[in-house]
C-alpha cells in the first residue's frame, strides 16, 4: 500500500518562512497542494518567496509576524485565517541563536533567544490551537497538525550555544505538554529535531576551516540539506500521522546516536 501526499484544501502557516528551513518547508507544503501562509518580519523576502511558489503553480499568502510581540502573534494569525482560511497545519519554525560561552551571556542575549525560540513558539502555537480547538468542538472528526521545529541542541548540549540548547530543550517539553493537553481535540503536536543543516545562512561557516572540523566529527562527515527534512515534514503534516502525537524525532544523520 502506498501513502498519498495530497494537501489540497489544507491551509498551512509557516513561521520564520523568509529564509532557510522555513522557506523550504513552505515550498514543500505548497508543492504538495497546500495553501501556505508565509510569516516573518522580513516582508520583502516573503513576497519573493510567494512569487517563487506561485511561479511553480502553488498558492501562498504573506503576513507580518514578530513572534516576540504577543499582539503581533494574535494579529498575524487572525490575518492568516481571514486571508487564506482556517489553519490546518502550523509549522512553528522561528528561531535565533548567539555564539558565546555561558559566562558571557548578557540579559539581552538571554531574552533575545528565549523570547523567540521558546516564548514566541509557545504563544504562536497557543493562539493557533485556540482556533483549532474551537473548530474541533463543532466537528470532533476535524484533524489538525502542529509541528514544532526544535533541534538536536534540545537533546544534547553543543558548545558555545548553551542558551540556544536550553531554549530548544524547552520546545521539546512544550511539544509533549501540548500533545497531552490538545490531543483530545484532534490536534497532533510533534517536534522535528534537525541536526546540522547547511542553508544560505550557515553554508559559509561549514566551508570554513572551523566548520570542516565540526563536520568531521559527525558520523558520516557531512551536514544535511534542507530537502533531507522533506519526508518527515510531509509525514507529520499529513493524515497518515494520526497516531503520532508527542513525538520528538531527530533528523540528524546519526548525530544524537553518538
Amino acid at each position: 500500500m502506498g501513502i498519498e501526499v495530497n494537501f489540497e484544501g489544507k491551509i498551512a502557516l509557516v513561521t520564520g518562512a523568509s529564509s532557510g528551513l522555513g522557506a523550504r518547508f513552505a515550498k514543500v507544503l505548497a508543492q504538495a497542494g497546500a495553501q501556505v501562509v508565509l510569516a516573518s518580519r522580513r516582508i520583502d523576502r516573503l513576497k519573493e518567496l510567494r512569487a517563487e511558489i506561485e511561479a511553480d503553480g502553488g498558492a501562498a499568502h504573506v503576513v507580518a509576524l514578530d513572534v516576540t510581540d504577543y499582539a503581533s502573534i494574535k494579529s498575524a494569525i487572525a490575518h492568516a485565517e481571514t486571508e487564506a482560511g482556517q489553519i490546518d497545519i502550523l509549522v512553528n519554525n522561528s528561531g535565533v541563536s548567539t555564539t558565546q560561552r555561558l559566562v558571557d551571556v548578557t540579559p539581552d542575549d538571554y531574552s533575545f533567544i528565549m523570547d523567540t525560540n521558546l516564548r514566541g513558539a509557545f504563544f504562536v502555537a497557543q493562539e493557533t490551537a485556540k482556533r483549532m480547538i474551537a473548530r474541533a468542538k463543532g466537528d470532533p472528526k476535524k484533524q489538525h497538525r502542529i509541528i514544532n521545529i526544535a533541534s538536536v541542541a534540545g537533546l544534547r548540549v553543543l558548545p558555545q550555544i548553551g542558551v540556544y540548547c536550553m531554549s530548544k530543550a524547552g520546545v521539546v517539553q512544550m511539544t509533549k505538554a501540548m500533545a497531552v493537553e490538545w490531543g483530545k481535540y484532534g490536534i497532533n503536536t510533534n517536534a522535528i529535531c534537525p541536526g546540522y543543516i547547511s542553508t544560505e545562512i550557515n553554508e559559509d561557516y561549514f566551508a570554513s576551516e572551523q566548520g570542516r572540523k565540526l563536520v568531521d566529527l559527525l558520523p558520516r562527515r557531512r551536514p544535511g540539506k534542507p530537502e533531507d527534512l522533506d519526508g518527515l515534514l510531509l509525514l507529520l503534516a499529513g493524515e497518515d500521522s494520526h497516531f503520532i502525537n508527542g513525538a520528538v524525532i531527530s533528523a540528524d544523520d546519526g548525530m544524537t546516536a553518538m
